[in-house]
């Protein structure tokens, strides 16, 4: 199924951009407005003083900040995930993916979780100095680190930084399980060592693919790899041996929802054994941001699709309750999990788990450690 896309003019603003962002200086970009954050007092907005020098404007381009980190690994203890630490080399994601749940976190940065958000990132570039410093700690217990279950760790400005390799190569030399999302080929880049741990049990790679519609793709999360590129990335790690699962992420009910079972079917096709699923979630400025950017590319169905989603949140755009929260409530929130469901089942897929090990997990050694005696 294909989905008809509205395409703006060269110069045009959206009539519902409230930010005055011109089509042409967010081209390429995932968010209509750069809305300030919750916690700025004072909102602002570029506003055009008759002459058209808003159109005259450059398109917007990445900048990336430096930043240390004082530590790398972030512990939670939410009872609906299946990890308790995860790692992430970058706030902010160039990715550009309308839903993406990380946007109000740029909030806390005083910048808006709108274009703000995949134009102003943040490299954290001595992630791998830290994840040592911690993984050496005496007091550290092994566990599996999820790695881009935040912000993707192969979005473009990897391949210039490198961060997620070196964190891998560190990962790698402590023997330490990890467990990759990602919906970038780059990931291949690193086969060499994702295919070493995996030897070990030590790794697992989830893409992330959300509908094989190019067009949708395109306009949904625009810097993302192309549908059929994520495929084929699956397809590579299957073949060199590494545990790899397809994510159908976020489902968005009205919009991409129908193609839930022809995704998984391709995944399975090339050799994908594990599969799951999560329903869009539009947590705080995210609401607002799916809505302006639904109404402007998909006006004919932008009613529907929010009125669905309502149908699975108890009459609201979102609830974060506990249980609820991935999956949803309600008579089409139950049908798109039995969907599923069947789906996987007739596919083979989910017929076992994979489990990485943590018996092989040696401490890395610090220059000026004592090392041990045994």
């Amino acid at each position: 199924m294909s989905v008809s896309l509205r395409k703006p003019g060269k110069f045009e603003s959206n009539p519902l951009d409230t930010g005055g962002i011109a089509a042409i200086r967010r081209h390429g970009r995932g968010a209509q407005t750069n809305r300030s954050g919750r916690f700025e007092p004072i909102s602002y907005q570029p506003a055009d003083d008759g002459w058209g020098s808003l159109a005259e404007l450059e398109a917007l381009s990445t900048e990336v900040q430096e930043v240390p980190a004082r530590r790398i690994i972030t512990r939670n203890d939410s009872p609906d995930i299946g990890f308790d630490r995860s790692i992430n080399p970058y706030r902010g994601c160039e990715h550009g993916c309308i839903y993406c749940f990380a946007r109000p976190t740029h909030a806390f940065l005083g910048l808006s979780p709108g274009l703000d958000f995949e134009t102003k990132l943040f490299a954290k570039t001595n992630a791998a100095q830290a994840l040592e410093r911690e993984l050496a700690d005496p007091s550290y217990r092994v566990e599996t680190i999820a790695i881009g279950t935040n912000t993707d760790p192969y979005q473009p400005i990897e391949r210039r930084y490198r961060i997620m390799r070196r964190i891998l190569e560190v990962l790698s030399a402590a023997n330490h399980p990890v467990g990759i999302v990602t919906k970038s080929a780059l990931v291949l880049r690193d086969l060499d060592i994702l295919k070493s741990m995996a030897d070990r049990g030590l790794v697992k790679v989830a893409l992330s693919v959300t509908t094989l519609d190019r067009k949708l793709a395109r306009a949904m999360e625009p810097r993302a790899s192309t549908p059929e590129k994520r495929l084929e990335t699956l397809e590579r790690l299957v073949d060199a041996g590494i545990p790899a699962a397809v994510m159908v992420a976020p489902v968005i009910p009205g919009l991409n929802d129908m193609e839930m079972e022809r995704i998984l079917e391709r995944a399975a096709a090339i050799g994908v054994k594990n599969a799951g699923y999560v329903l869009l979630r539009l947590p705080l400025e995210i609401g607002d941001l799916f809505t302006e950017w639904l109404k402007a590319n998909c006006p004919d169905r932008a009613s529907r699709v929010l009125s669905l989603m309502r149908s699975t949140r108890g009459g609201k755009l979102y609830d974060a309750k506990w249980g609820e929260r991935m999956r949803g409530d309600g008579p089409y929130a139950w049908m798109i999990g039995r969907r599923f469901e069947l789906a996987a089942k007739r596919l083979g897929l989910n017929e076992s788990s994979v489990e990485l090990r943590t018996d092989l997990f040696t401490p890395p050694s610090l220059p000026g450690q004592q090392l041990s005696l045994l």
